[in-house]
């Protein structure tokens, strides 16, 4: 099991499909809004994509995918998705421009595993990469690691089934090993699913996004901590995220819900440098928040004062030219510091034109 050794923060960027054709098209110029704002503004630790990188899989496409990574000055990795091997059931193309087809790297006490869930059309893995894939989870678990899985199916996609060869041994794996998060792409639109044991994150697709604008989401972790905030082509000014306690969506455990009074956690980012920072608890008044450096700020939950049951946390940052920005979890509060997660998904998706 992962050990309770403190380790540092992992931040990385995790944009949706792309689905690339031409550089004249909407999902290119978004695209390139996310390199921008990834090298200038987050900075993260590396970049994450979902699959379905371009909508052909012909040289051009690839190409015009390579050139966008290539603007990018921190690492990044792709994943396979199903219009990557266009008419390309072996993946040639995609080997030949952009690499491996599934692979894994540590980092600050994370395993963070690739999969290739196109080995078999719709979907499905090969026998050999399913035991290379129990291996990797296996030995971080005995190294005391905490497992990230990223895979371009999402398991909960509606209109679709997470079925073909090697998927019962996937689900076999991943229902009997701690997993801390699998990211998924494929869906179009975004949503995080809690099955009560794993959680799993679909980002809006840049190209052809259902549910709102085209974006990225930022993830954070730390430890136990795991927090998501999704910026669209659309926002504008600062950024603000509630690193820690969890939102309800992605708690699985005792550990992930407030049981007495407990120091929540917020993480910014701004051109600008942040003014100020408040927050409130179920719409009630906005108190001041305490400042840890120029981009995290803190406070406190009175989780002793606070009824059992779920609570609303917003956190508004306001910048030194005017702009604000807002974010919000939900919270559980019960102070036996007892838990059973149960199935959810937010926001809840009931139809879909693609996939």
């Amino acid at each position: 099991m992962p050990d309770n050794t403190d380790t540092d923060e992992i931040l990385f960027v995790w944009p949706g499909d792309l689905h690339l054709e031409t550089a004249d098209r909407e999902n290119y110029r978004v695209s390139r809004w996310m390199v921008g704002e990834v090298n200038n503004l987050i900075q993260p630790d590396f970049v994450q994509f979902a699959g379905d990188n371009v909508q052909h899989a012909t040289t051009e496409q690839f190409q015009l995918f390579n050139g966008l990574c290539r603007e990018l000055t921190i690492p990044w990795y792709p994943l396979v998705g199903d219009h990557d091997v266009h008419h390309d059931p072996r993946a040639s193309a995609y080997q030949a421009h952009v690499g491996e087809l599934y692979g894994a790297f540590s980092l600050n006490g994370f395993r963070f595993i690739r999969l290739d869930t196109m080995e078999y059309k719709p979907q499905g893995m090969s026998p050999q990469q399913l035991l290379w894939f129990q291996f990797q989870v296996d030995s971080a678990v005995a190294a005391g690691q905490r497992i990230v899985i990223f895979q371009h199916h999402y398991p909960y996609q509606i209109l679709e089934d997470f079925t073909g060869p090697g998927m019962d041994k996937w689900r076999e794996i991943v229902s009997t090993r701690p997993i801390t998060a699998i990211f998924a792409g494929h869906t179009h639109y975004g949503q995080i699913a809690n099955d009560g044991r794993n959680i799993t994150v679909a980002t809006r697709s840049i190209g052809d996004p259902e549910g709102g604008p085209a974006g990225y989401s930022i993830v954070h972790l730390q430890n136990d901590e795991l927090s998501i905030v999704y910026r669209s082509v659309a926002d504008e000014g600062p950024i603000a995220m509630i690193t820690s306690p969890r939102d309800v969506i992605t708690a699985t455990a005792g550990k992930h819900v407030v049981s007495g009074p407990t120091e929540f956690r917020v993480r910014t980012w701004s051109s600008s440098p942040i003014e100020r920072s408040q927050a409130r608890i179920d719409g009630g008044e906005w108190f001041s928040l305490g400042r840890t450096d120029s981009d995290r700020w803190h406070g406190t939950l009175p989780g002793d004062r606070l009824s059992k049951g779920e609570h609303d946390l917003e956190v508004e940052v306001i910048d030194q030219s005017g702009e604000t920005g807002r974010t919000q979890i939900r919270f559980m509060v019960d102070r036996s510091g007892r838990y059973t997660a149960f199935p959810r998904v937010q926001p809840e998706v009931l139809t879909t034109k693609f996939c």
